[in-house]
C-alpha cells in the first residue's frame, strides 16, 4: 500500500471554484509534501498532448490558458511552505480522456475538484462527472467547496454498505496518519444489524494503522442522507465514499442525475471507485 500522496491534480476551468480546489491542494501539499498539477484541457478533436492538427482557435485558446495558468502558479506558489511544487499544463482533446492519460503518465494520486455553489445546471453536470471521473480515471476525487477550505482532516467518516471498501480504507489510512485523525466507520441499521461488515472493516483498518477507529450504526433508509446528518452532528472534516448508487441523494431527480452526497455536503468528500483494481 502506498504510504503517501505524491501528486495531486486540480482540473482548471478558470472559474471561481478553482480557488477552493487549489487552496485544498496547497493544504495537502504542505502536509504531505506532494506536487500540485494545475491542468486545463482545451476541448478539441485532437489527441491529448498533441499540438499538431489542432485548429488556430484551439491553439490561441491554449496560449491564453497557459498564460492564466502561469498567473495562478505565481499567485499560489508562495503559499507552499514544505517541499511541494506547482506544475502547470495545457492539454488538447476530450477532457476526460486527456486527463486520464495525464493522470496515468504522471502517476497522479488524487484529483481535487471545486464545487459550484450557485449554478444549478453546472452542478447537475458536475455531479455526474464526479462519479464518472472516479470510475474512469481510477483515482480518488476530492470534491470541495468554499466551506471546506479551513478543515483539517481530524474526523474522517467512512460509510460502508455491502462490501469492505479496500481502496477507500487505504486513502483514509494515508490521510489519517498525517492528520492524526479519528476514523468513524458508519453503516445503516438493517435486519441483520450489519455488525459483521463493520467488524471486518474495523479489522482491516486496525491491521494497517493504530489511529483511533469507531463504528457507528446509523438510523434511516438512505446511507447518503444518514451520513450527512451524522457529519453535521459531529462536525466531521472529511467523508470517504464510493461511486455507487448507495451514495446518491434520496429522491427521483437525484437518482436520475446520479447526484452524489458531495453536492449537499459542506464537508469535503472523496469519491473512490472501490471496484477498480
Amino acid at each position: 500500500m502506498a504510504s503517501n500522496l505524491y501528486n495531486v491534480l486540480v482540473p482548471i476551468d478558470f472559474s471561481q471554484k478553482d480557488k477552493w480546489a487549489i487552496a485544498k491542494a496547497v493544504e495537502l501539499s504542505n502536509a504531505l509534501n506532494c506536487c500540485i498539477h494545475l491542468v486545463h484541457v482545451v476541448s478539441t478533436f485532437a489527441a491529448p498532448f498533441m499540438s499538431s492538427g489542432t485548429s488556430s482557435t484551439s491553439f490561441s485558446e491554449g496560449e491564453y490558458a497557459g498564460k492564466r495558468l502561469k498567473e495562478l502558479k505565481g499567485k499560489y506558489q508562495h503559499h507552499l511552505c514544505a517541499n511541494g511544487s506547482i506544475e502547470i499544463s495545457v492539454l488538447h482533446g476530450y477532457p476526460r480522456a486527456a486527463l486520464k492519460k495525464y493522470i496515468e503518465y504522471f502517476e497522479i494520486d488524487m484529483v481535487i475538484k471545486g464545487l459550484s455553489r450557485f449554478n444549478l445546471i453546472h452542478r447537475v453536470f458536475s455531479s455526474v462527472s464526479i462519479s464518472r471521473l472516479a470510475r474512469k480515471i481510477n483515482v480518488p476525487v476530492l470534491a470541495v467547496n468554499a466551506g471546506g477550505l479551513t478543515r483539517h482532516f481530524k474526523k474522517i467518516l467512512l460509510p460502508v454498505n455491502k462490501n469492505i471498501p479496500l481502496r477507500s480504507i487505504r486513502m483514509t489510512v494515508i490521510l489519517g496518519r498525517y492528520f492524526k485523525s479519528t476514523i468513524y466507520v458508519l453503516s445503516l441499521r438493517r435486519e441483520d444489524n450489519n455488525f459483521s461488515l463493520l467488524n471486518a472493516t474495523l479489522e482491516v483498518i486496525q491491521s494497517l494503522t493504530t489511529i483511533p477507529v469507531q463504528s457507528i450504526i446509523l438510523e434511516g433508509k438512505n446511507l447518503a442522507e444518514a451520513t450527512l446528518d451524522f457529519s453535521r452532528k459531529i462536525n466531521a472534516d472529511l467523508i470517504m465514499i464510493s461511486s455507487g448508487r448507495e451514495f446518491f441523494l434520496s429522491g427521483l431527480w437525484n437518482a436520475i442525475t446520479k447526484k452524489l452526497l458531495s453536492y449537499k455536503s459542506k464537508t469535503p468528500v472523496i469519491t473512490v471507485d472501490n471496484n477498480a483494481s
